[in-house]
């Protein structure tokens, strides 16, 4: 066996990613052994967080194509083990810090994510439908992305995204199920079949907070809360624990609808919350010769925007308006957000424009450490 090829091997290893860690199965401590005989083949053994890992086909495929795509390397064979206690615990140390502490990682002054709370004043806008999209269509663009489904009574993002996989427990962490680059959580992971779920006001606070302390989304860019409609327990929740979060209003063009979300909107004022924008959507319907029908009226939107500028004392920008399109709802009822399946069509066009919107706010360095020291 050459050196060269053992070198080979272990950079190889190094472009395996955990699919829901989303960092190199080298740096997380999870290969075992690496055995290079002198003919080619190669045995790995590779450390599971825990032994019903849902993922491990995965992970022994991408394994098996690093390695395979090796010059040299004749033949793979992928073991699978379960780490003990011992290297859980250092796995999880590693994840969270030394002092393995389970506070909310994006209210600390080094976080550089951005959170935004996705709010309507009603349901039926589409405002789950956007969330996803948006998450997706910020993926897409190489950023790393989370969503938390935060309308725990009609939740609706893992049916939007696909996700049949259930969330994987390393003792008191929560790894959370991966779908188009976008970890995502929600309690319908945790509800068996199409169980309503009952709680009410403290149990909602309860489960949000467990979600954010106890789920591993590590290192985001972007994090979307889909909140549901109003402004009830969980918009009270959002801001409490959340109190950086900045508000996105979705509403339709209708003047009825653009009344109760001025009130989504408004609560920052409250909260002291800042209102990062309002997005219209079901804004038209295009016709096959050009024209527009605006089935639900036209300008509400920007009557909103307008409206909550007055009300919070800052701009809030309409951020950009979603036509109809059969296509979103079917991506939707397919688990595949438009701004994938079908980028060129104008509500992907639009979704991916409000996307790029977000992205390119900046965040402000309020209670940063910048690590200067005077002279």
């Amino acid at each position: 066996m050459s050196a060269s090829l053992e070198q080979a091997v272990h950079a190889a290893l190094a472009t395996v990613i955990d699919p829901e860690l989303r960092r190199p199965i080298t740096e997380l401590g999870m290969v075992e052994s690496v055995d290079v005989a002198a003919d080619g083949r190669v045995r790995l053994a590779v450390l599971l967080t825990i032994a019903g890992c849902p993922l491990r086909g995965t992970i022994t495929a991408d394994s098996e194509k690093a390695l395979s795509s090796v010059p040299g390397v004749t033949a793979v064979e992928v073991e699978l083990k379960v780490m003990n206690q011992a290297q859980r615990d250092a796995l999880k140390e590693q994840l969270r810090g030394a002092s393995g502490q389970r506070g909310i990682p994006f209210n600390e002054p080094g976080s550089l994510t951005k959170v935004f709370a996705v709010a309507s004043g009603k349901g039926g806008v589409g405002k789950s439908s956007v969330t996803v999209n948006l998450a997706c269509a910020l993926a897409a663009q190489g950023l790393r992305v989370g969503i938390v489904d935060a309308d725990v009574h009609g939740f609706s993002v893992p049916a939007l995204m696909g996700i049949t996989q259930a969330p994987t427990r390393v003792d008191d962490m929560i790894l959370p199920p991966v779908a188009y680059g976008v970890k995502v959580i929600s309690i319908g992971m945790f509800v068996a079949g199409n169980q309503p779920v009952a709680w009410r006001g403290p149990m909602l606070h309860r489960a949000l907070e467990q979600f954010l302390t106890d789920v591993y989304f590590g290192d985001l860019d972007a994090l979307f809360l889909d909140l549901p409609p109003g402004t009830g327990d969980i918009a009270i929740s959002v801001a409490q624990l959340l109190p950086k979060a900045e508000i996105l209003v979705v509403t339709t063009p209708q003047a009825a609808a653009a009344d109760v979300a001025e009130r989504a909107g408004a609560i920052a004022t409250q909260t002291g919350q800042t209102v990062a924008g309002v997005i219209e959507n079901m804004s038209y319907l295009e016709m096959p010769d050009g024209g527009r029908m605006e089935l639900f009226g036209s300008g509400g939107g920007a009557v909103l925007a307008e409206r909550l500028t007055t009300t919070v004392g800052t701009d809030v920008p309409l951020l950009g308006q979603i036509p109809l399109d059969i296509l979103l709802r079917e991506g939707g009822d397919a688990g595949t957000p438009i701004v994938l399946g079908r980028p060129d069509t104008p509500a992907a066009i639009a979704l991916t424009g409000i996307a790029g919107k977000l992205a390119a706010r900046p965040r402000g360095l309020t209670g940063m450490k910048l690590g200067l020291q005077p002279r």
